[in-house]
């Protein structure tokens, strides 16, 4: 079967998380399938980056975005209904660039991930399957309560649109998928249940335990100019840390992801090591005793709670983050929601030695029985096929 797969960034390197399913998704669907790959990049696209891509192509079509672009699609989406996430990305002429390489290929599946993509997607006359990953409404919402008042009247604004247009596309494609149960029943349509679950996985044979020394007490991952991140970082470093180092000493943390937000570079010390972007993430899993994601905003599922997990790193995150991982309290994962409560965690981890290696223990076995990228990507497949 031609399957033509529809991206709103290049998927490598591996740095963002929508980057990272799809390059997953399209690396083991092109055991299947004859893969065509259209995406958008803001950047460009490397050697090294394009090369470990393309050797599962048949072909791949790049479109550039510039500044300028997206600056004209945003002032145009004032004027419209579009949401702002899907205007940024949307032109006219490249959909019809897009409608060409479909006409050229003839595909028999289109695969589009991302709401923000959708647009693009809606009018071509074949089987459909949009990806929404998230729920992009409800993570504008969750972002309301924590940000500047400046910024709420725009975001109430595109937390509306969103609404409609999750609504709407549901019924211009084939099939729809998400990352999660919770996710799902938060997309705004009376047959969301129809929505199938394809949740993440683990590369378990790149994200495996390392033996080496241990740097820091606690980490934190991911990319740091995300604004779920940096609330969540800043909560970490201002918050949670000052309250466990009156509880168990000073402790050496370390947050580590590309384009770190400037209010996490100014806490930079002998104690706080603000990493920016690494070549390999998995030195900082291995090297730090405690992995921490305490997420206040956001939706999905934490793609680096599964890694660290994968390497046998003991775990501390949010009852939102949990929603949708579903990893067992005190058996699989620690839980905290306040700042109190998830010092406590950290200092109770590095505490008891029985905790913690009980902890990294289970959460491992758990993560090698329902996180794998095979089991998950069979499920996809059938989709497409029947």
């Amino acid at each position: 079967m031609k399957l033509l797969i529809v991206l709103s960034r290049f998927p490598y390197p591996l740095d963002k998380g929508d980057k990272l399913r799809a390059f997953h998704f399209l690396r083991l669907l092109a055991e299947y399938h004859e893969i065509h790959l259209f995406c958008l990049t803001e950047q460009k696209v490397s050697e090294k980056s394009y090369s470990a891509v393309k050797s599962y192509c048949k072909s791949i079509r790049i479109v550039n975005l510039n500044k300028y672009q997206i600056a004209v699609n945003l002032m145009k989406a004032m004027f419209s209904s579009l949401p702002f996430q899907v205007a940024y990305f949307y032109k006219p002429s490249i959909k019809k660039i897009l409608e060409n390489y479909f006409n050229e290929i003839k595909p028999d599946h289109v695969f589009c991930q991302l709401l923000r993509m959708a647009e693009y997607c809606i009018d071509l006359n074949c089987k459909k399957t949009l990806d929404y990953q998230d729920v992009f409404s409800y993570g504008v919402k969750r972002r309301l309560s924590v940000s500047p008042f400046y910024l709420k009247s725009i975001l109430n604004s595109e937390y509306k649109r969103l609404i409609n247009y999750e609504k709407k596309v549901f019924d211009l494609f084939d099939n729809k998928i998400i990352i999660s149960e919770t996710d799902r029943d938060l997309i705004p349509h009376n047959e969301n249940k129809l929505i199938e679950i394809i949740s993440n996985g683990v590369d378990f044979d790149f994200f495996k335990p390392i033996d080496c020394r241990k740097e820091f007490d606690v980490v934190f991952t991911g990319n740091m100019a995300y604004p779920p991140n940096v609330d969540a970082a800043l909560f970490l470093l201002k918050e949670i840390i000052p309250l466990a180092e009156k509880k168990c000493g000073k402790l050496k943390v370390a947050i580590a992801g590309a384009n770190p937000h400037q209010a996490l570079v100014a806490l930079k010390s002998d104690y706080v090591t603000i990493t920016g972007w690494v070549e390999d993430i998995r030195l900082y899993y291995a090297q730090s005793k405690v992995f921490i994601a305490p997420m206040r905003i956001g939706t999905g599922l934490q793609n680096k709670l599964l890694e660290a997990m994968s390497m046998q790193i003991p775990c501390i995150t949010t009852s939102l983050s949990n929603n949708a991982l579903h990893a067992g309290l005190n058996k699989e994962i620690l839980l905290g929601n306040t700042a109190d409560e998830l010092a406590d965690c950290i200092c109770n981890l590095l505490k008891d030695s029985d905790l913690y290696d009980n902890l990294a223990n289970n959460a491992f076995a758990f993560i090698k029985e329902n996180y794998s990228w095979k089991s998950n990507i069979d499920k996809l497949n059938n989709l497409i096929i029947n």
